[in-house]
């Protein structure tokens, strides 16, 4: 299976990774490690795709219904899908997990590797503060988070309205440099320019990753915006079960 691993400096407990769209079972358009189970696929398809990728695994993902909010949900609690946008987790073996086409999934830990969270951010979620309420249910101090920036849509394929640019500089001035002139009317949104301007008003500082593009990048990802029906790549995150001592 090709997957990305974070490269951030991370604790050695904590293990992350993000799927790519491929060696997978689905069919086109959905070809072919589709993950997403609302998007139109074969739910067998999808079932075998979750069981693929469970060998990665310590255990079955917390999977999110993800309605583009800021409600961060309690993984080791749940046991059942749950309505939010991310999810945050303090026991070792709970895998928090989100699905994207072009919305940013964006990874935590602290650095002491005892909490961990998966946030999904497309425009909407980020606006409404995603990213910080993420930093604030890890319960710890903001200067001990470190995030990571998985795949997204790039500033060049990111074209959005003019009431998208000033929802983000209307509550923060300084988003008016993610932003670049597009077609009459229109501007390409940085996503992840963005996304580093919330953490760090949030207070974190320590982000990486970032640079990619879906929309650019057909070989490797999904995008929404470029294909319109596609499957989904998963981003996630989890602490590693200790050993039990002789």
């Amino acid at each position: 299976m090709q997957l990305i691993e974070p490269d951030w400096p991370a604790p050695a407990i904590v293990r992350a990774l993000a799927t790519t769209r491929s060696n997978g079972v689905s069919q086109p358009p959905y070809d072919s490690l589709n993950l997403g189970d609302h998007v139109g696929d074969d739910p067998a398809a999808v079932a075998r795709n979750r069981e693929l990728l469970h060998a990665f695994l310590p255990a079955e993902p917390k999977w999110l219904k993800q309605v583009h909010g800021a409600g961060v949900a309690l993984a080791d609690e749940l046991a059942d899908v749950a309505e939010a946008d991310a999810a945050v987790a303090f026991k070792p073996g709970t895998v928090c997990a989100v699905l994207t086409a072009d919305c940013l999934p964006v990874l935590f830990c602290n650095r002491q590797g005892t909490r961990v969270a998966a946030a999904h951010a497309g425009w909407r979620g980020l606006a409404a503060g995603v990213l910080e309420e993420s930093a604030r249910a890890m319960r710890c101090d903001p200067a001990d988070i470190l995030a990571w920036l998985g795949p997204a849509i790039g500033p060049q394929a990111f074209e959005v309205g003019e009431e998208v640019r000033e929802t983000f500089v209307r509550d923060l001035p300084d988003a008016a440099a993610a932003f670049a002139p597009g077609q009459p009317g229109k501007w390409l949104a940085d996503i992840y320019r963005l996304a580093r301007l919330r953490l760090a008003r949030a207070g974190v500082r320590q982000v990486y990753g970032g640079g990619f593009c879906t929309h650019a990048d057909a070989a490797r990802f999904y995008s929404y915006r470029r294909d319109g029906v596609t499957g989904r790549m998963a981003t996630l995150i989890w602490m590693e079960i200790p050993p039990n001592p002789l």
